[in-house]
């Protein structure tokens, strides 16, 4: 095989770098399965490793990338054969083993995940790592019982990736979706993605009380800090809260009540370290009875690998909208 071009993160003597570089197959981490890149896709984790505002590497050099989906060129393991369409999300991409961001890469059979039928290859990196996190914490909160009858369920955080998805997927699932975000101009959007009603977080007034009248069935929050501590008060008996992000800080003050009162269950929702077994099950459901209605609307922007630093800055500095697509040409 012919070198190819990698979106490539360095560390070393030279400091801190990346950007598009020519490799070789040699190049790549070990794995049974050797993949053709169709398209990856852009997440806040891939904005931080690929520009070093965050530290996600724990090992250089890397290619970027949390997702990926294409097509098997050669495996070891008689389980894929050439031609096979694959994806795989989070399982160490761009952080112990190389990601996404290249036209080619390898991946161990125990984490690369046969395309289900129902979804494209590009429909997967629609949903990538968003998409599954929030489908992950629908079925966590379906484990843990939650019904629509206990009451809609808020998403905080709305307006970002794995917000939107997730009010595409709980909405198709049954329930009905109150949509929290700052960003008031996208509640027609976010409406039009199944969204019963829109809250504007710089609206939301929390009484402080420890518990406060039920106001939501559950939530699946991307937020965490103060937000995830005015939340708690408001869940219904036996509700379930999925954390799944910490855009609003890593911290939360609250007391034991709405656990110990109403029943209500914290669920941490980390989607990189899925057991295969639930990676199979939520991409099943993906590709089937939770798979979004709105996936072409929710993908607002589609690049190539040379595109990726503006994507990163764009999204670092708040000014990103809807789930970017990243297309790998095999003739760049």
């Amino acid at each position: 095989m012919s070198d190819f071009h990698a979106f490539r993160i360095h560390n070393d003597d030279a400091g801190y770098r990346a950007g598009i570089e020519s490799i070789g197959a040699d190049a790549l981490s070990p794995g049974e399965v050797l993949v053709a890149v169709a398209y990856s896709s852009v997440n806040y984790k891939d904005a931080l490793a690929g520009t070093g505002k965050g530290k996600i590497l724990r090992q250089y050099p890397l290619n970027g990338g949390i997702d990926v989906a294409g097509h098997v060129v050669a495996s070891t393991d008689p389980t894929f054969k050439e031609g096979d369409a694959v994806l795989c999300t989070g399982s160490g991409l761009s952080e112990t083993r190389d990601g996404g961001y290249a036209q080619y890469i390898r991946l161990p059979s125990a984490w690369t995940i046969p395309l289900p039928a129902g979804l494209s290859l590009r429909e997967s990196m629609i949903l990538g790592t968003a998409g599954f996190t929030a489908a992950l914490g629908l079925l966590r909160m379906l484990d843990n019982h939650q019904t629509p009858q206990l009451g809609p369920i808020a998403v905080t955080g709305a307006s970002g990736g794995v917000g939107m998805l997730a009010i595409d997927i709980f909405s198709r699932a049954g329930y009905e979706v109150h949509a929290i975000s700052g960003k008031t101009d996208h509640f027609d959007f976010l409406r039009a993605l199944g969204a019963a009603e829109c809250i504007d977080r710089h609206q939301l007034a929390f009484s402080g009380k420890p518990m406060d009248s039920v106001r939501f069935g559950g939530v699946l929050d991307n937020v965490g800090g103060s937000m995830l501590a005015g939340l708690l008060p408001l869940i219904s008996p036996l509700g379930n809260v999925a954390l799944c992000g910490n855009a609003g800080g890593v911290a939360f003050d609250t007391t034991v009540l709405p656990f110990i009162i109403r029943g209500a269950a914290l669920l941490g929702i980390a989607s990189a370290g899925t057991p295969r077994a639930v990676r199979d099950e939520v991409w099943r459901r993906l590709a089937n009875d939770w798979k979004p209605q709105h996936l072409d609307r929710i993908a607002t922007n589609e690049i190539a690998l040379t595109e990726l630093s503006g994507a990163f800055a764009r999204m670092l500095t708040g000014d990103s909208f809807g789930r970017t697509l990243v297309r790998i040409d095999r003739a760049a």
